[in-house]
């Protein structure tokens, strides 16, 4: 929509700021241990890891901490006993929410979650209360003077990509997570700098809030995404675009 960017496509280039650097660690540990425990600590088998590994290297983690992070996950170390959990709910002017979430101890999570969505004037949700309202894909967000658009999606159906969407001065390469690796590698084997990369979930349809009820929102989504165990916040929000660079700076 014209004059307006989606959440998905701002919030992650968000979270890569130094002065978050050890939280990002930490939610991006949390993910290759559960990506170790499910498939196994072999990134050539193992697609899931493979990706959580790249998204750390990406974000400039020591490669002992992967190391350390895929020995807890497959049992040969201590600590990597963390479950998957999806929180669904709504925010101010209705906005539809998802979190997903890594935690050891979701007797403390939940709580925490629950009271973050009614601080923030939000209501946490029953499961499948809004999750049918969206559809998880990767979502890699590129200049769009980077490169011409006609050859980036050359470049993205190539390599198995779906679509490729602009959004203000920037493209949203979107694919299915089974391409998502294929569509990163061919992207940096032909030189395009990607300004950021996630395996998320897209909303079907957007909602498009006042400037007030758009601050609150964003404040709830931003207070979910500080949250040490949320590795992905998701919203059907449109945000107006005189709050993006707002956003982006805070």
């Amino acid at each position: 929509m014209a004059g307006h960017s989606h959440w998905a496509g701002i919030k992650h280039k968000k979270a890569l700021v130094d002065s978050k650097r050890g939280k990002l660690w930490s939610k991006l540990s949390k993910a290759i241990m559960v990506a170790a425990k499910m498939g196994g600590g072999d990134p050539d088998a193992n697609v899931r890891l493979r990706t959580a590994i790249a998204d750390a290297r990406a974000a400039s983690m020591p490669k002992d901490n992967i190391e350390r992070a895929i020995k807890k996950g497959t049992g040969e170390l201590e600590g990597g006993d963390v479950e998957e959990v999806l929180y669904e709910g709504y925010g101010p002017g209705g906005v539809a929410i998802l979190c997903d979430i890594l935690t050891d101890n979701r007797n403390r999570t939940a709580p925490e979650i629950r009271k973050l969505f009614d601080v923030h004037g939000g209501k946490l949700g029953s499961p499948n209360s809004v999750s049918w309202m969206f559809e998880r894909k990767g979502l890699i967000v590129i200049d769009a003077n980077a490169i011409d658009e006609d050859r980036l999606l050359e470049i993205v159906l190539e390599a198995g990509g779906e679509d490729v969407r602009t959004e203000g001065n920037r493209y949203e390469v979107v694919c299915e997570p089974d391409q998502y690796m294929s569509v990163c590698e061919a992207l940096e084997a032909e030189g395009v700098p990607i300004e950021s990369k996630q395996i998320t979930r897209i909303p079907k349809d957007t909602v498009t809030l006042d400037g007030p009820t758009a601050r609150k929102a964003l404040a709830l989504l931003e207070a979910l995404d500080d949250h040490d165990d949320v590795q992905n916040v998701s919203a059907n929000l449109d945000i107006p675009e005189e709050l993006v660079a707002e956003l982006q700076q805070s």
